[in-house]
């Protein structure tokens, strides 16, 4: 049997411990990824709104020095539900934008809130993507230098705007749901797709085949990049892998990234090992 330490070995082991720096427990001891989720983020440059609901708004994050600067507008994920809002996708604002690159953080009306849900959900991405113009009127913003990004359920609003909005010539997909039948096969977070669109395929069908990225034609000129972590227990990565097989063969402008080690929230965690490699596409992108 193992022999109990003595209290004055504890003691021993105590101080020990409490002599060794926190930046060494850091590395020996990482934070999970998940932990983005409740963290403050640090705090924007300015709060604007795109419309009147309390829900529209964007935070904006603008890079020190003199403009025009390329701009991501990213679109936060949370399986369209209203428990979870833009604050987590603060962190990946932030370190985008100390990078050069303005970011526009959108939030809109989800699943819980008056409106939400499809097709409110949607039109509110959309009338915060046709606000650019505006936001360049503001700030120094590069609006022909734009970029669209969204985590999980926020990647399937960014693919499907880039359908609906022809203008969109780069969009970023990261850990998406980009196969909304499959994903409503899978019954993925408690039947969140039925939830978002407002029933099965086979009750709301049109909602279905005018929401799925997967169903949806995006302009062979617009270049579309998605970048999934085999270790995502949340979104599975085939769903990504497919859809860019599938959307290569219709001949649509489609790169696939996977990150072996990486899971769900590795790719909007700045300090996660992935993070290099979704801050290089998006400045690759943007010429940044």
């Amino acid at each position: 049997m193992k022999k109990e330490p003595t209290r004055r070995e504890a003691l021993r082991f105590l101080c020990l411990a409490l002599s060794v720096p926190l930046s060494s427990f850091a590395k020996a001891f990482p934070m999970s990824s998940e932990s983005i989720l409740t963290l403050p983020p640090p705090p924007a440059d300015a709060r604007v709104t795109y419309g009147a609901d309390p829900n529209q708004f964007g935070d904006l994050r603008v890079p020190k020095g003199k403009g025009p600067f390329p701009l991501a507008m990213n679109i936060h994920g949370g399986f369209w539900r209203a428990k979870y809002d833009l604050a987590h996708a603060g962190h990946l604002c932030s370190a985008l934008t100390a990078k050069g690159i303005a970011t526009w953080n959108v939030e809109y009306r989800r699943v819980g809130n008056p409106g939400g849900g499809w097709p409110g959900t949607f039109d509110d991405v959309r009338n915060a993507y046709r606000f650019l113009p505006e936001l360049g009127k503001r700030y120094s913003l590069d609006v022909n230098k734009v970029a669209v990004m969204g985590h999980s359920a926020g990647a399937q609003l960014a693919l499907c705007l880039a359908a609906h909005e022809p203008s969109l010539k780069k969009v970023v997909s990261l850990a998406g749901v980009v196969d909304l039948q499959q994903a409503w096969e899978l019954h993925l977070s408690d039947n969140a797709v039925s939830e978002f669109l407002g029933g099965k395929p086979s009750e709301v069908p049109k909602h279905y085949s005018d929401a799925d990225p997967m169903q949806l034609a995006i302009d062979h000129s617009t270049t579309q990049w998605l970048i999934h972590g085999a270790a995502d227990d949340v979104v599975p990565s085939y769903l990504s892998r497919n859809y860019a097989q599938q959307k290569k063969q219709r001949g649509e402008d489609v790169h696939y990234l996977e990150i072996s080690t990486a899971g769900h929230y590795d790719l909007i965690d700045p300090h996660s090992q992935a993070w290099t490699k979704v801050e290089d596409t998006v400045r690759h992108l943007l010429g940044s």
